[in-house]
């Protein structure tokens, strides 16, 4: 009588988005598009971003990342080129332990504008940033100082970033004191450039397999990007996944 008393208990306050099965997962999302939002809306809480990162932005890039294989599916980099370069605009998240790492400035290329980034190419000699979703790969000491290899997974959007050297580094331009006597940070030729004292501990963190999202609410790359139209297409199992990561 009590297993039955116990077993009618659960069932009542099953989420509703969630049915049984008799498949190997216990919970299968009934509506995996509303359960994935509903994951990301709860994890957007727990982590307190609410007066610091935008939302849409946010769900991109954990709904994005639902599609991407990596070595690291802990630390996902968000970069927000919405925001002005005056504003701290990269935000370093640990999923797993649901916590906001860094929050810094970021500069974007000389050609993406003045201080908005509002154009965006992945062509050679554009010096314009790219949008969309990258791999971290390796770090190497360049003529930027310590740099981060940046793989771009979208194609024809920025998948020219390792011929174009679109890295992570550091750089004088992008500090908070430019920004004061100029009015906007220094700009890059495409690379997102960070504060000199943040760049290291910051790629450090990001380096050997994390993902990196920038996102611009561009009408053009939402229409193009195969990756978040494979995210919001996502397999209940996956939501399941990334359910229990923030659960753990």
């Amino acid at each position: 009588m009590l297993l039955r008393i116990c077993l009618y208990l659960f069932l009542l306050f099953l989420p509703a988005n969630y049915t049984t099965t008799r498949s190997s997962s216990p919970l299968i999302p009934a509506d995996p598009a509303a359960a994935m939002s509903s994951v990301c809306r709860q994890l957007y809480a727990d982590m307190q971003l609410d007066s610091m990162v935008d939302y849409t932005a946010f769900e991109q890039a954990i709904t994005g990342a639902q599609a991407i294989e990596r070595r690291n599916k802990d630390i996902i980099t968000l970069i927000d080129f919405t925001k002005p370069s005056t504003e701290e605009r990269l935000y370093v998240l640990d999923i797993r332990h649901k916590r906001l790492l860094f929050s810094s400035l970021v500069s974007h290329g000389k050609n993406s504008g003045g201080n908005y980034a509002t154009s965006f190419s992945n062509k050679v000699n554009s010096y314009k940033s790219s949008l969309g979703f990258f791999v971290t790969e390796n770090t190497y000491q360049g003529k930027n100082g310590y740099s981060l290899v940046l793989n771009g997974l979208e194609k024809g959007i920025n998948d020219r970033a390792k011929e174009r050297a679109i890295v992570v580094h550091g750089a004088n331009y992008c500090s908070p004191s430019v920004a004061v006597s100029t009015g906007r940070l220094g700009r890059s030729f495409g690379c997102p450039a960070l504060p000199p004292s943040l760049a290291k501990p910051i790629i450090n963190t990001i380096k050997d397999g994390t993902l990196l999202y920038i996102y611009a609410n561009d009408k053009e790359y939402l229409s193009q990007s195969t990756i978040l139209s494979t995210g919001r297409s996502i397999s209940p199992n996956s939501i399941i996944a990334l359910n229990s990561l923030i659960r753990e």
